[in-house]
């Protein structure tokens, strides 16, 4: 890597036109993502007096919302943002209300709480796939968008930490049921100004009118970013429970839990900001393993923390490894994608990671009190280590089909659109 005085910096993305409204808005809306699972889980559970039916509305809304993203970002993909998003958000906004109606009070049905989790979760819009479609569009130098997509890594983290806080605050003085509302709200407000901005309206994330070509575009290039994503998702998934088990074997409270996984969000911001500000000689498809592999190290490294001081500095040194890696993989996902697909390449990447980290949690909710936790960091950390590997030999034995050839596939194919779109 190289250190160029004259690297673009993160004002510069903002500086871009329109861009500081356009990332505001979206930020806004996706602030609802960051409060609606904890508003969700405590609003049901005081509804109904159950911590599993609770569970259960929350399983859903989220197997909805995670395993249907890639159809909904190809929604966005063929018909643009503001023909696809606004109704999205219209209806998830509408269905967030009636559920935050039928929790206000007690004794709303299970049944129909879960419905409801469910619609709501099938109409999520993603706004973060469509958002880092705008950066690719928006922004021609490759180097300033990794500042940009570093800089929405980086933001989105905060984002899940801020949401939890905001929910606490809402619950201070209105039921639960009222931070589900405020979801609502949030998502509805910052999806209409962010498809009413110009660059949205004008410039970026077309819809795509080929069709044909699609389906094969996406699929190749994706694996990587892809392996990747679900191998950071697993691990961070599992790493959750394993640090309160952690904690709680020394006899530490669940502030100090709540510390530590502050650490961790924190050193993955800096991570991000760091990453972003550095002008690689690598290229993503090198930098891409290579991170993952020392997410693995790190996760595995606190396995062997003597105590809790030092368990938070590998957690802090672990979280420098998660934004770059996920935003390098957001970044490979944008150079596979055809022009028309990107909000869905990116839709894959985000449903890999949230599959992982509710994959993750699961297998550690399994291995919690059946291994020693130094044994379950190790293997929360071999996840993404395997991924790594994977990753690794894949970009090798991808180097028999020289670079050259493969975009001169892609630029016939585009040049083949390009003519029957002529044509018509």
């Amino acid at each position: 890597m190289s250190a160029s005085s004259t690297r673009p910096s993160y004002a510069a993305v903002l500086r871009m036109p329109h861009a500081t409204r356009t990332f505001t808005a979206a930020l806004v809306g996706r602030l609802s993502y960051g409060m609606v699972s904890i508003a969700m889980m405590l609003a049901v559970s005081r509804a109904t007096g159950s911590y599993a039916v609770a569970g259960a509305v929350m399983a859903l809304f989220g197997a909805a919302s995670v395993f249907l993203s890639p159809l909904r970002a190809a929604l966005v993909d063929r018909h643009g943002p503001r023909r696809a998003l606004l109704p999205m958000a219209a209806l998830y906004a509408g269905l967030l209300g009636a559920l935050a109606a039928a929790t206000w009070s007690p004794g709303a049905p299970a049944a129909v709480l879960g419905t409801v989790a469910v619609a709501a979760g099938a109409c999520t819009p993603p706004l973060g796939p469509t958002m880092r479609a705008v950066w690719g569009e928006l922004v021609t130098d490759r180097r300033l968008l990794q500042r940009a997509y570093s800089l929405d890594g980086v933001a989105e983290e905060l984002l899940f930490v801020s949401g939890p806080l905001l929910v606490g605050v809402v619950v201070g003085f209105a039921p639960p049921a009222a931070g589900v509302a405020v979801s609502a709200l949030l998502v509805g407000i910052g999806t209409l100004a962010f498809v009413t901005s110009p660059v949205v309206k004008g410039v970026a994330v077309r819809p795509s009118r080929v069709r044909t070509r699609t389906r094969t575009r996406i699929g190749h290039g994706l694996v990587r970013p892809v392996v990747v994503a679900a191998g950071v998702g697993l691990s961070l998934g599992a790493v959750d429970l394993l640090v309160l088990a952690f904690a709680e074997q020394r006899g530490h409270g669940d502030d100090t839990v709540a510390w530590i996984f502050a650490a961790l969000s924190a050193g993955s911001a800096v991570g991000g900001l760091l990453y972003g500000a550095v002008e690689w000689r690598t290229g993503t498809r090198v930098r891409l393993p290579a991170l993952t592999a020392g997410l693995g190290l790190a996760l595995a490294g606190a396995g062997l923390a003597p105590g809790l001081a030092t368990l938070t500095g590998a957690v802090v040194c672990a979280g420098f490894f998660v934004a770059p890696a996920l935003t390098t993989a957001y970044l490979v996902a944008d150079e596979s994608a055809a022009p028309g697909a990107r909000v869905q390449a990116g839709a894959w990447v985000n449903t890999a990671v949230n599959a992982g980290v509710s994959t993750g949690a699961a297998a550690g909710g399994l291995l919690v009190g059946r291994l020693p936790v130094g044994a379950g960091f190790a293997l929360a950390g071999g996840a993404a280590l395997l991924a790594a590997v994977a990753v690794g030999v894949g970009t090798r034995y991808s180097r028999a089909l020289p670079q050259e050839q493969a975009e001169t596939r892609e630029q016939a194919a585009e040049r083949d659109a390009g003519a029957a779109e002529q044509a018509r």
